[in-house]
């Protein structure tokens, strides 16, 4: 095979060391340095001197990131994604793993994973960051309800958010020992006035010492979850205003147009893919990534359902997130898919749809930058108007009546 790399490097990452072997006009060293800071400069120093231009790696965990942040501008470092890097099994050892890393890089036959740019992997930090603060608060609210109704109190089933004003205002008096419902039920504001009888009853239950401690211990630990969540919220803010490349803020106003997607859901979608499609050949090859897109699963020529494949867990998250509050929208393009698919495929199935078509909707806009353009309620009726129409007429028919139909010009 054709070498196209004279000096290149395999690393095989570990916790604690990594073994390296370089390839140089043929021949192979193989060292082991541990994953120290200081170590791992002697290593970049050793590439340096051996005049080493490419390494490669497998993306193990979250070992490669200190790794790759000593190597990175000083010689091409490539991640490579383990699936790529098969091979024949026997007499695995981790000298072995780093020569055929070694060897496949050499010769050209690895494939590098997208690594965002550092100011991206920055925001990428705090919107994983602040995605996990926000799952704690679903829990400790979990929690919470699983306290309260062992204790029969009933608040979940009147107040429509727990954790409301009023609701937080009667927990914390609960969690002090109040038992006057009376006097809780007065500080129930805005709606939640009109249900005062109810909420009286569903107050009168009995919490015991311990479940009072616990209510206690959870509402705090809620209010500091959601200090912690303003705190990196306000950060992220700071990261972006202080970004040195502008179209960072003119991407998250381009994603912020889309139909169930908001300020925070923007930036949690852009900070794993980047604002910068051209990283990206097409839309599929993003989607491809992603792990948004449906596997092939073809046999005998024909095709039957397949899966979406592997893909970033925190994007799919997030875009998943933003195709339900999009398919809850009214008049938009992307509500009248996800409820044409849910009554064919499932709901499941069709969040996903959903969520893939946000995410290529989200590369044209990006890539040609322009605005978001919904192509309305009506229009996957429109594009196929006459299967439609001779499907009703045939449904009509099969139950017996007959059926003439006349076109009416449709309302603005």
């Amino acid at each position: 095979m054709e070498i196209i790399y004279a000096c290149c490097c395999g690393i095989d990452v570990h916790a604690k060391t990594i073994v390296a072997c370089l390839i140089k006009n043929g021949s192979k060293t193989t060292r082991t340095f541990s994953t120290m800071t200081d170590d791992l400069l002697k290593f970049l120093d050793w590439l340096l001197q051996e005049e080493c231009t490419h390494v490669a790696m497998e993306s193990t965990g979250v070992y490669w990131r200190p790794v790759y942040n000593i190597l990175e501008g000083q010689v091409d470092v490539m991640l490579v994604n383990a699936q790529h890097l098969q091979r024949v099994p026997g007499r695995k050892t981790d000298v072995r793993d780093c020569e055929w890393i070694a060897d496949c890089l050499r010769h050209g036959l690895l494939r590098a994973s997208f690594i965002p740019p550092l100011e991206i992997r920055e925001l990428r930090e705090l919107t994983r960051y602040r995605t996990t603060l926000t799952q704690e608060l679903t829990r400790v609210v979990n929690r919470i309800q699983k306290v309260i109704e062992s204790g029969n109190i009933k608040l979940g089933q009147v107040a429509s958010d727990v954790m409301g004003v009023s609701g937080r205002a009667m927990l914390t008096a609960l969690a002090h020992g109040e038992t006057d419902t009376k006097r809780m039920t007065e500080m129930a504001h805005k709606q939640l006035k009109k249900k005062k009888e109810e909420l009286g009853r569903s107050l009168q239950g009995r919490l015991t010492n311990a479940q009072r401690w616990v209510l206690s211990d959870l509402l705090q630990r809620y209010t500091e979850t959601e200090d912690a969540i303003k705190r990196v919220t306000e950060r992220i803010d700071e990261e972006i205003k202080s970004s040195r490349d502008p179209f960072v803020r003119e991407a998250i106003a381009f994603a912020d147009e889309l139909p169930g997607i908001g300020k925070q859901a923007a930036e949690n979608i852009l900070a794993e893919t980047g604002v910068r499609m051209s990283v990206f050949p097409t839309a599929r090859n993003l989607s491809s990534w992603a792990g948004m897109s449906p596997g092939n699963n073809e046999s005998a020529g024909k095709r039957k359902p397949g899966k979406t494949t592997k893909g970033n867990p925190y994007l799919r998250r997030a875009l998943c997130e933003a195709a339900w509050a999009a398919s809850h929208t009214k008049n938009s393009y992307l509500s009248a898919q996800y409820h044409r698919l849910a009554r064919r495929i499932g709901k499941k199935r069709a969040i996903v749809a959903v969520a893939h078509s946000i995410l290529i909707i989200l590369y044209q806009m990006l890539s040609q930058k322009e605005h978001y353009r919904d192509l309305g309620l009506h229009y996957l009726d429109q594009r196929n108007k006459a299967a439609i129409h001779n499907h009703l007429v045939r449904r009509l028919q099969s139950l017996g009546y007959m059926v003439t139909t006349k076109e009416v010009p449709m309302a603005a």
